[in-house]
């Protein structure tokens, strides 16, 4: 072997060292349960829902506060550092937020007024319309018929209830008198009419109860504006004082997402608003400003907040236009600013500042509804973004992050191995064309295809798998490849492998170690063999590991490589190689390939001793790295072997 022992050293120099136990030398994912009891965790959960029930007076005027200095902080922050005082500061956030929401109460109660003054000129065009749809639904006649039958068939149905069976008339005059004095008398109860002071005493104490709430919130914006390091402090010292650390990062990113929400939310609700109310004044419909600035408002209850703005609108359009034009430009405009918004601006502006999936908000709009009503339908998603944050930093937690966030939860390699799992080769080649999009041929190999074989080993070994499923997995998987390799050589970023292309020197022949799973990924390190410039041919392990001739003529073959996906697979790695010697000349080089595998304590040269190999490597790309540069060394092309010639 003439390279033997410095291609030994070559692979103590080039294969990255790894302190990874044995049970991680194989893709695994970390567990998103609580490490309790479900039992334990399911009570847990019951509790914090009563509490949340049954305390929401308490707590929703809290969560309120909060979700308000979250949003005022940054400006209350900026203005300190620009040179004032912390409590001149937070004085002026919160004036300034009074100043706008007396202002736009003010602007809503002039429209409102103007609004009910013009609603008898708009009566009588909403009767006619009114009058128009009632003789279109009539002149239908078909929900008339319909009707009249059914009015019919009711009918009867009492008559038959209220006649006893057997009698074919009714009873006589004299029975139905008699009944008729027998039945009770109705009582009626009315209340007496309401005094001015009893109505006043109710109104008022209708009013008072939202008028303390609002007090009592911007009492507690304005304490937790000025207390906010005294409250961060003692909230690390309460829950986070062992890992500081972690504590911080979870608040300052709740902080950071929930601020942000809110001002793009701010943002794309200005610009609906601004928007609708334009559109709306070019389309004639009476008080846009009004409807601009309800749109604006609403819009922050998620769902029912635009459906609730776009109604009065569209009625006034209706009661003031005599024909249908104004009424149908009005609900296309509601229509096309939601279109654009959800697809495009809150896209761009949201981002992954919320780090929510769409179901979760869907899901906690539910939830925080039913629990709180309205209120808690408008803090759905600042709330639940709060809970996301919490199962990214804390273990416990970790299952919150994957039913509510946004990010993927499984990685493309055990995506790509469940779809081809579940007999899905289409989404399976989406999920690749996907990846290739933003990756290189290389990486698609070498991060999800050898992976997801390597979880298809592993399930073979432990019985999970019959023969005929992984071997169909395999054949599905180099179809795969041969489809990848095809669209990268013809957009030219690729060159083919040269099937049958034998040359004088510099040939590599490729093969799995074991079985088809093996020479799925032997062919992949083909690929990337031949992008080197190099003549590869591949062969099946049933090649060597029976003996058979794979091809007819004599070659001169340079190197050998075996690829295995299993790297303690030693014991038959090193039979196919000795196999693999007496049949080719003693200037072949072998090389082994141990996907994913552990640097032993005493190094690879060990693994080279034990199984006979020249070179050990732990990856596709590494190998092939390794190989192209072993081959550059070479002086001399080698003698040629017959492969699949019988043992002597």
């Amino acid at each position: 072997m003439g390279i033997g022992a410095e291609s030994t050293a070559t692979a103590e120099k080039s294969s990255p060292p790894s302190d990874r136990p044995r049970s991680q030398r194989h893709p695994r994912i970390p567990p998103a349960a609580p490490p309790g009891s479900a039992t334990s965790t399911l009570a847990v959960v019951v509790v914090v829902v009563v509490a949340l029930y049954f305390g929401q007076d308490v707590l929703i005027p809290l969560a309120l506060s909060i979700l308000i200095s979250f949003a005022l902080a940054p400006l209350a922050i900026r203005l300190r550092r620009w040179g004032l005082g912390r409590l001149p500061s937070v004085l002026l956030v919160v004036t300034l937020v009074l100043v706008v929401v007396a202002a736009f109460a003010g602007v809503i109660t002039s429209q409102i007024a103007s609004l009910t003054g013009n609603l008898y000129t708009y009566e009588s065009t909403f009767r006619d319309k009114i009058r128009d749809l009632s003789q279109a639904t009539a002149s239908a006649g078909g929900l008339t018929r319909i009707r009249t039958v059914w009015n019919d068939l009711e009918h009867e149905l009492q008559r038959a209830q209220a006649t006893p069976a057997g009698q074919n008339k009714p009873p006589a005059d004299k029975e139905v008198r008699k009944s008729q004095e027998s039945q009770p008398i109705p009582v009626e109860v009315h209340e007496p009419p309401r005094t001015p002071a009893q109505v006043l005493s109710d109104f008022a104490g209708g009013l008072l109860r939202p008028l303390a709430t609002a007090g009592i919130i911007a009492i507690l914006v304005i304490f937790f504006l000025l207390e906010r390091e005294d409250l961060r402090d003692r909230f690390i010292r309460l829950f986070g004082s062992s890992d500081v650390h972690r504590t911080t990062e979870a608040m300052t990113d709740a902080a950071r997402r929930v601020s942000r929400y809110l001002l793009m939310q701010l943002l794309i609700n200005i610009f609906y608003g601004v928007a609708l109310g334009a559109g709306l004044w070019l389309i004639g419909v009476p008080h846009p400003v009004l409807w601009g600035l309800l749109a604006a408002v609403l819009r922050f209850i998620p769902y029912v907040g635009p459906a609730i703005s776009a109604g009065l609108p569209v009625l006034l359009a209706i009661a003031v236009d005599p024909g249908w034009t104004m009424p149908l430009l009005a609900i296309g405009l509601y229509v096309v600013l939601e279109i654009f918004i959800s697809n495009v601006l809150e896209p761009w502006l949201y981002g992954s500042s919320t780090g929510l999936s769409p179901v979760a908000i869907l899901v906690a709009a539910v939830f925080w509804t039913t629990l709180w009503g309205s209120v808690g339908l408008l803090l759905a998603t600042p709330l639940t973004v709060c809970l996301v944050v919490l199962g990214r930093h804390v273990t416990h937690l970790r299952f919150l992050e994957v039913l509510l966030g946004s990010e993927p939860v499984l990685p493309p390699e055990l995506k790509f191995y469940q779809r081809l799992l579940a007999d899905d080769p289409d989404e399976a080649m989406e999920l690749i064309d996907d990846y290739v999009d933003t990756a290189s041929l290389s990486e698609l190999f070498e991060n999800v295809m050898v992976p997801a074989l390597a979880f298809a080993d592993q399930d073979r070994l432990r019985g999970a798998l019959g023969r005929e499923r992984w071997t169909a997995l395999a054949a599905d998987v180099l179809e795969m490849v041969g489809d990848v390799r095809a669209a990268a050589t013809t957009s030219g970023s690729a060159a083919a492998v040269r099937e049958g292309a034998w040359y004088d020197r510099g040939l590599v022949l490729c093969a799995g170690a074991r079985n088809g799973l093996d020479d799925a990924a032997a062919t992949m390190l083909a690929y990337l063999l031949t992008d080197r410039g190099l003549d590869v041919r591949t062969l099946s392990h049933d090649a060597f590991a029976r003996q058979r001739p794979a091809i007819d003529d004599r070659s001169g073959v340079t190197a050998v490589c075996l690829f295995s996906l299993h790297p303690d697979a030693l014991g038959q790695a090193r039979r196919l190689i000795g196999r693999v010697r007496e049949r080719c000349s003693p200037g072949t080089e072998i090389v082994l390939v141990l996907w994913n595998g552990t640097r032993p304590a005493d190094g690879w040269a060990s693994v080279c001793r034990s199984t006979g190999a020249d070179l050990v490597g732990t990856s596709l790309v590494g190998a092939s790295s390794e190989i192209e540069e072993m081959l550059r060394r070479l002086g001399s092309p080698a003698a040629p072997m017959e492969i699949g010639a019988p043992a002597a």
